[in-house]
């Protein structure tokens, strides 16, 4: 504003503000890599319903044991919330169990539907389809917290981001094109029950269990890889090497990759950033 000045004139005086990497977070290696086993549990879950998925096309996993299966893992589940029962009043419990009945009379009541939604498709074409919806979903997925809105469930639950409403309906999707290439309403019904409980449920279930215990969380997780390991060596070898190499990168490798990097982070802030509220706007 003086003149004599240019528009860009600094003073000697004008660095000496400078801040560097103030805001920069310094990880820890133990935190990152236990941060990452919450995505190779959800890997290995997603795996086991793929799983059940490929014995159900075989024929391999009747309908019959399919539905034992179902019951069991919501009785599973709905033991875990009451065993966690700080993190889920009962009055929400009840809304859960009362929501999933509605849940499971409209799946078996749109269950010939979606036994011929996709007959003129082949299945080339649904399969390519369904394995596209996965990778989104997994892309997309929330690691991090509870993926699904709910009520009543206080600051602990938030409402879930539009990427998780992307993801699950990206998995709902793939559960309805692979139920349409099964021979009978049943056989849909169960598979899609199934499909909709983990994806749904046990993301729910898994958070409750993280927020009560860390020690249960990783117990129930290496729980999970193990049985998915052993699942997949059985259904091919090389499935399961390029599995394990997957959860071994994601596990061990990114965490320290991060570490790494993070050397290489460099953040400056002086008197030239913009101007930050330290108050709410709205208040």
């Amino acid at each position: 504003m003086q003149p004599g000045f240019d528009d860009n004139h600094t003073d000697e005086l004008f660095l000496e503000d400078m801040v560097m990497n103030a805001n920069v977070v310094k990880r820890d290696i133990t935190k990152v890599i236990l941060d990452s086993v919450s995505i190779s549990q959800y890997l290995c879950i997603v795996s086991l319903v793929i799983l059940v998925w490929t014995y159900t096309l075989q024929s391999t996993l009747d309908e019959y044991s399919l539905l034992l299966l179902d019951v069991g893992l919501l009785v599973s589940g709905f033991a875990v919330l009451l065993l966690t029962r700080e993190m889920c009043s009962l009055g929400l419990f009840f809304h859960y169990l009362l929501n999933i009945g509605f849940f499971t009379t409209g799946l078996y009541v749109l269950s010939p539907i979606y036994n011929t939604l996709t007959r003129s498709i082949s299945s080339d074409t649904i399969l390519a389809v369904t394995v596209s919806l996965i990778v989104l979903h997994l892309f997309l997925h929330d690691y991090s917290g509870c993926p699904i809105g709910v009520p009543g469930g206080g600051a602990l639950f938030t409402a879930p981001s539009l990427t998780s409403c992307v993801s699950l309906n990206a998995s709902v999707v793939a559960s309805v094109f692979i139920a349409s290439r099964l021979p009978s309403r049943l056989y849909v019904f169960a598979v899609m029950l199934f499909s909709m409980q983990v994806f749904l449920f046990a993301p729910f279930v898994t958070y409750c269990i993280k927020k009560c215990s860390l020690v249960l969380h990783l117990v129930f997780s290496c729980g999970v890889m193990a049985l998915t390991l052993s699942l997949v060596y059985a259904l091919h070898k090389l499935l399961f090497v390029v599995l394990l190499g997957l959860l071994v990168f994601v596990s061990v490798v990114c965490p320290c990759w991060l570490i790494r990097i993070q050397e290489y982070k460099f953040e400056i802030n002086g008197p030239w950033d913009e101007a930050k509220l330290c108050f709410d706007i709205r208040d």
